[in-house]
Formats: structure tokens, sequence, C-alpha cells
């Protein structure tokens, strides 16, 4: 490589550098850390949703061969009351199950803890834990709950109303109306790593090896509840086999784990099965949308309203922020939104990819393309007609914005011209051909994040940040920012994440660790940078002697000034000079005014082409395609897998995931990866998801938009809209199967 290339590192489709530890086994998850005296943990968890543990006789499990200890609410070590509230402004932070009372608040909730010697003891005597209960009728039913619907305090940190305008003389004055209810089902996360914890105390000193999105908070939760300073606490989470939300709250089980261990003495392992992640460890919530639309003839909208019902549990509390995007999308002057929750007993919803703008998307885009039949327009032009220069719920200009374009290109790749607008118009070898689109957006978030940057005199460098790897490459992408701003080859920097004992970062969700993190990695290397120009310039025997700092730079591991990079050493020379095996600096990076100056977004077209069975109802994705405005990609390869994955959860979203409650006894009955749908390799076609060239000055240092989350959003819609264009048939209740295109009497 030579040093006048001056290569820019970010961007460039790299491998994973840390892909051949995860296919040979090499990296090592929650479940598999080795300790010393390792015993195993397993869950028993509750078999009513309602109700209070009147007898539980441990007599059976605690004789069973190699069990050690059994914690239920009658023997388990009291804790600090006033560290089980969550902290207000905390939205990751949940109330608990931590076998403190008798009390059953939803079905599947942690009552008791088998601890054995090996796994396979645990699980085998958990099963003979005796529970007896003064059960109640859970209240399941959304509807018949929605006359009790209150307005949470805030959503997200915002208000869970707006307004803007007249919406009443809105209506009033629109020629063209649509107003629809749309609904999604509750659905569960399901990552390919279950939640699990390994507890190790050393004296008073506690380390979780966890599988978690958010190894900081994680650590202060598990130090709040256990009434121990954080300063005690270490959490470790090197590799995280998939999140998508669920990781990003400290559930019940890792503190469990904590109890357990410190009781015996011994790092205890908790693993939860696959049934157990439904319940105790958050879920997508149902929510009821209602969306109204008014428009003039020419498609202009004059009124918009996006009203918002979900749910939440009886004892904690968790809005679905489904209304978001429509504050923001379109331009219309009179629009009104709302978000309303019904208390269930249910276990807490949360974070599930894309937030409120997955479900909230599906409801906005299908009433669009609604709307678009009804003006007789095409549902492109329909949105461009509505177009939105600045962003019209905050009044602020767009950091960037390259929607147009995304319109634009998605359609040409598509083939949207090809496209013959009326239901059921389009057949190709017996099927029923429907091609829809939408719009997809996501907000461009960053959260305050520091890093450590190291300069070895043998030629590398080393970075330490406190974040963490869910699979979206993290290991990777600042491994590219620290190369070039530190001007090294690629492969002589190491960057070293997961652990608490590291500067500490957000939580990796709401698509905010490139931004964050990557600016905290960014402004690290370039401190470190600074103080090693510092010491060259002020060094007489180097031949930076007496430069202008500010026209210095390194390439290549030498620094030299920008003029003339023939003159110049390697960084190991300077710093052997004065004696020195490395020097260090810490960077800290965080929001500045500009989140005030400016609305920050990402934004996408995404096009669906589905074909349906006349006969049997059928639906099969074809094609699609997106194409998306996210600002500066640090990984092309990384980044077109996150987009891809994002398409996948969509499609999931769209035709298959639904969690099945009963709704007499609140017990899921599909809580396996048998029955609960996920696409597989035969469910999707080639994607095609491409980005335009965006650059965005405000948005952060790095100019990047996170991409985790915007791949899923508007998935749904189109593929919706596809499946109405090819049958006639509008299904608004997701997901679309087959049985609700017969019974709408269109697809046959």
């Amino acid at each position: 490589m030579s040093a006048a290339l001056h290569p820019d590192i970010v961007g460039e489709p790299l491998d994973r550098i840390d892909g051949r530890a995860k296919v040979t086994g090499a990296a090592r998850y929650a479940a598999e850390y080795p300790a010393p005296g390792l015993v195993y943990a397993v869950l028993v968890t509750s078999t009513v949703a309602k109700g209070r543990i009147t007898a539980l006789d441990t007599t059976a499990a605690t004789r069973a061969t190699g069990v050690l200890a059994v914690l239920t609410h009658q023997n388990a070590p009291r804790l600090p009351p006033e560290g089980q509230a969550p902290p207000s402004g905390n939205p990751t932070a949940r109330v608990l199950s931590l076998l403190q009372d008798d009390v059953v608040h939803y079905q599947n909730q942690p009552i008791a803890v088998v601890v054995a010697s090996t796994f396979e003891q645990a699980r085998d005597a958990a099963p003979l834990v005796q529970v007896q209960y003064d059960s109640d009728a859970p209240l399941t039913d959304m509807e018949a709950q929605a006359a009790a619907a209150y307005a949470p305090k805030s959503v997200l940190g915002q208000p869970p109303d707006s307004a803007r305008g007249d919406l009443a003389a809105g209506l009033a004055s629109a020629p063209t109306r649509i107003a629809q209810t749309y609904t999604t089902p509750v659905e569960n996360h399901n990552p390919m790593e279950p939640h699990a914890t390994t507890a190790v105390w050393t004296g008073d000193d506690l380390t979780l090896y966890d599988s978690t999105q958010g190894i900081h908070p994680d650590r202060q939760t598990v130090a709040r509840h256990l009434g121990i300073p954080a300063t005690r606490v270490r959490v470790i989470a090197k590799f995280v086999g998939g999140g998508f939300g669920c990781k990003g709250t400290t559930w019940s089980h890792v503190v469990l784990a904590a109890m357990a261990a410190r009781q015996l003495q011994r790092p205890v392992r908790l693993a939860l099965s696959r049934p157990q992640m439904f319940g105790p460890v958050g879920y997508r919530p149902r929510t009821i949308q209602h969306v109204t639309l008014g428009a003039t003839r020419e498609g202009t909208l004059v009124a918009l309203r996006h009203d918002v019902l979900s749910q939440t549990s009886m004892f904690d509390e968790f809005a679905e922020p489904s209304a978001m995007q429509t504050r923001m999308l379109y331009a219309c002057p009179n629009a009104v939104t709302s978000h309303r929750l019904v208390r269930l007993d249910a276990g807490t919803p949360t974070f599930m990819r894309a937030p409120g703008e997955s479900s909230g998307t599906f409801a906005l885009e299908s009433a669009m393309d609604e709307l678009s039949y009804a003006l007789q327009m095409d549902p492109i032009a329909l949105r461009l007609a509505n177009y939105a220069d600045s962003d019209p719920g905050e009044g602020k200009p767009w950091s960037s914005k390259s929607l147009r374009e995304c319109y634009r290109r998605g359609a040409e790749q598509f083939g949207w011209s090809r496209r013959t607008p009326a239901p059921r118009s389009m057949t190709e070898d017996g099927a029923l051909v429907g091609m829809g689109m939408a719009t997809a957006t996501y907000p461009a978030r960053r959260s305050k994040a520091s890093a450590t940057a190291r300069l070895l005199a043998s030629g590398g460098a080393v970075v330490l940040t406190g974040s963490q790897d869910i699979g979206t490459g993290t290991y990777t992408v600042m491994s590219q920012i620290a190369a070039d701003a530190l001007g090294l080859p690629f492969a002589r920097v190491r960057v070293d994440i997961g652990d608490t004992d590291f500067p500490e970062t957000p939580v990796s969700g709401g698509s905010q660790t490139a931004a964050s993190t990557g600016s905290a990695v960014l402004a690290a290397c370039s401190a470190v940078m600074a103080a090693l120009t510092q010491i060259a310039v002020a060094d007489r025997a180097s031949p930076l002697f007496g430069a202008d700092p500010a026209d210095v730079h390194g390439v290549d591991g030498r620094l030299c000034p920008r003029r003339d990079e023939a003159r110049g050493e390697p960084y190991g020379e300077i710093l052997r000079r004065k004696k020195l095996s490395q020097i260090e600096a810490r960077g800290d990076a965080q929001p500045g005014p500009e989140k005030d100056q400016y609305s920050m977004h990402s934004f996408g077209a995404v096009f669906a082409e589905v074909r349906v069975d006349p006969s049997l109802g059928t639906v099969r994705l074809n094609r699609f395609a997106g194409v998306y405005g996210v600002g500066r990609l640090l990984n092309e390869k990384t980044a077109r897998s996150q987009l891809l994955g994002g398409v996948v959860y969509g499609v999931g979203m769209a035709l298959m995931e639904a969690t099945v409650p009963d709704l007499r006894t609140g017990r899921i009955v599909n809580a396996d990866l048998a029955e609960y749908h996920v696409p597989v390799n035969l469910d999707i076609p080639d994607i095609g998801v491409s980005t335009v060239e965006e650059h965005d000055p405000y948005v952060n240092p790095l100019g990047v938009k996170g991409i985790g989350e915007i791949g899923i959003t508007g998935v749904a819609a189109a593929i919706a809209n596809a499946v109405y264009h090819a049958t006639g048939v509008r299904v608004r209740d997701l997901p679309i199967t087959l049985d609700k295109l017969l019974t709408g009497g269109g697809a046959v």
C-alpha cells in the first residue's frame, strides 16, 4: 500500500474481521464462558397469567439428583425495595420479576430458579416444582379493554399527542377521504441465540457474561437491583447472537442468575429455553391504528389523522411509537396524531426492530395506497405531490434528504412503469401478479459515547470502547474508522469492545451505534494523532520539527507533511525516541446544537412484486427492491447485509409472524419456532437493495445514519399494497394469510 495513495478504508466492502471466529466456533457467547465450579440454573415460570401463588412445594425438586438450590419467593434473598422501581428517563428500564412476592402478573413469569450441577439435572428437576395458584380470569383482549385506554406521559420522550393546523376544517374541505383501521399482532424477536447469562462473584465483585445489547445499562440495572455500587459489576458481551431489541433491556433472568450465584458462592449459568422467550423478555405489542386522510382532487393532503392503540402490562408501561413517522413524513397543513395504551395481563412489551416505524408505516403507507386508488393517481406521484421539503412536524430543515432520488431510482430499477394500475389486471402463468410500493423512514439517532485509542511503538494501534456487536459488524466498521483516522493499514488496528471496563457507550439499539460509538472512535483517534504530532513537531531530532501541526497527517503508519510526504517518519520511531511504548488518548462525542437545529432521518423507497394463487390465496414474494438515503456508508458489504436483513424481517411481518395468545388463559399457543413462523430461504427471492450518495454535514462527524432498522420500514405496506393490486382484496390486519384473502372476496 503506497503512502502516497491516502487510502480511504471507510466505505470499502471489507469482510468482517470476526467472521472466521464465528464460523469456527472460536467466538464465545454468554453461555459459553468457562468458570471454575460452574453450575446451571433453569427458570420455572408461571402457568397462569393472573393471580397469587398459594402453595409451592419444592421437596421433590430439591431431592433430585444434582440439585443444589431452588430459589422461590419463600427463600430468595430480599432485595432493597428502593432499587426495584425503574429510574425515570430510562426507556429501557423495566419492572422485573425477582421472586420478591407471590403475585403473578403474566403467563411465563419467573416464579422459581432451580440450580444443579449440570444443565440436564436442572432441566429435569424444574418440572418437579409443584405450584398452586389462586387465579383470576386474565384481561387479554385489547378490543374489549379499549374503553379503558389512557394516554402515556410520553412516547420516547415526546408528547403522546401532536396537532398542527385545523384538522376539522381540513377534512371538511377535502373532496376525497380515506378512513380505515389497520392492525398488527404481537410479534416476538426470536434471535438465534436465546437470552443467557453467566454470573461469577469474586468476593463482593460480580462479573456477568450476558447476551445484551447494552453492557453499561446492564451494569447499572443489576447494581441497582442488588443494592451494590455499579463499580462492583463488570459486564462482558464480546459477541451477541442477535437481539433485535429484546436484549436492549435487562430482564429478570439476569438479576436472578446473579442472586443464585451469590447465594451459592459459585458461578451460575442461566439460559432461557425457546418457549421462555415468549413473555418475560418483551415483544412487539399489538396495535390498532386508525388513519384518516383527506386530499384535494389533485392529491394534495389537507387533513391527516393517525391514532394508535397499543398494549402494555398491568405493572409497567411501554408505548409503541407508531404515529411518529406520520408527524414528519408528508407535507400536510392539518395533522393530528395520538398514542393510547391498554393495560393487559401480559408481560411488558419492548422495542422490536424499528419499534413504531415498522408497524406505523404499515398503516400510513397502506392508507396512502388506498388514497391513490380513490384518486386514480399513481402511488409514487401521490407521495411526490406531498413531498416534505422540511420537517412539517418540527418546522426544521432536514440535515439531508434524498427521498426524491430514492423514488426515481427505485422505480427505474424495479420497472414500475410496467405496472398497470387496475387491481387484478396483471397475470403470469396463471397467477395474479401485483406490484406495490411504500416509503421507508427511520430517525438518525446519536447518543453520548466514549473511546480510548492507543498508538503502539510496535507500529500498530488498539482502540477500546464499551460497545457491543449484535451481529451488525461493529468490530469491522470501528476498525475501518480507526484505520482511516490513524493513517494505518486496516490489519494493524485492533478494536476491542464488549466490556464495561472500557469507556461507556450507549445501548446498541435505535440504529445509533455507528453514529455514536463511531464518532467517539474518530474523536479518540484524532486526539491520539494530535498528541503524536505535538511530540514530533517539538522534537529537534524529528524531520517534522517546527512543522505546522495542521499541515501534518498520518499515511500508512508514517507522520508527514501533507505537501511533502517523503519527509516524515514512522510513528514507532517518534515514540521510541521518547522512550514511549505507546501513547494514549480518550475521545468523547455527543450531539451538539445541531440536534435542535435540524431534523435528522433516513429515507427510502421500497417496491414489492407478489404472485397470488387465485384458487388457494397463497402469496409468494416474487421480487423486492429498496433504495435508501442513509448518509455515508462505513462498509458497503455490512451495510448491504443490514438492509437485506431488515427487508427479510419485514417480509416476516407482512406474511407470517404473529404470536397467538389463548385469550381465555393468556398462554401463548405458538411459543416455539415450529409454530411461530419466520421466513426461510425459500420464502425470500433475490432482494435488490442499494443506496444513493448522500452527504450530511450535520448529522454527526462521520456523516453516517444508522441502517439496522430502516430496512424493515415500509416493507409490510409495500407487500400489502402489492397483494391488493394482485387480488383486489385489501388486507388491513397483519399478517397477510390465505384465509384473509379467501374471505376477502377477491382471490378466488
